[in-house]
């Protein structure tokens, strides 16, 4: 399976993880000039917004997925972010960043769910 196949059936599934424990999906692959977020969500039980990078892997030979969100993604995510929330005309919610690392392997997919990262 090609990188991109898998990064998107890896976004899909991280989706269904998100909708099993509650979260509201409010878009997906928000793409502007500095970077993209995969999934936008709101979690009730925090009542935050959620800005979520997911990474999949169908092998660990460099590591578990979550492993590779180096600092300056993270810095694309929380302009990009900001964006958002300018764009949606919110005054000062509350939100975080979450990383979902799924590992794709030959027993099907590992989710690892690291909240405000």
């Amino acid at each position: 399976m090609d990188n991109k196949l898998l990064g998107k059936k890896g976004e899909q599934k991280a989706v269904e993880f998100l909708k099993e424990k509650g979260y509201q999906i409010i878009e997906q692959n928000f793409l502007k000039r500095m970077g993209e977020i995969d999934i936008i969500a709101f979690d009730p039980k925090y009542k935050e917004y959620v800005f979520i990078e997911v990474k999949t892997r169908s092998n660990l030979s460099f590591g578990h997925p979550e492993e590779s969100v180096t600092q300056q993604k993270i810095n694309k995510i929380v302009r990009t972010a900001e964006i958002w929330i300018n764009n949606q005309k919110l005054d000062d919610p509350e939100w975080r960043i979450d990383i979902i690392g799924i590992y794709w392997g030959k027993r099907g997919p590992e989710i690892e769910h690291i909240e405000n990262i």
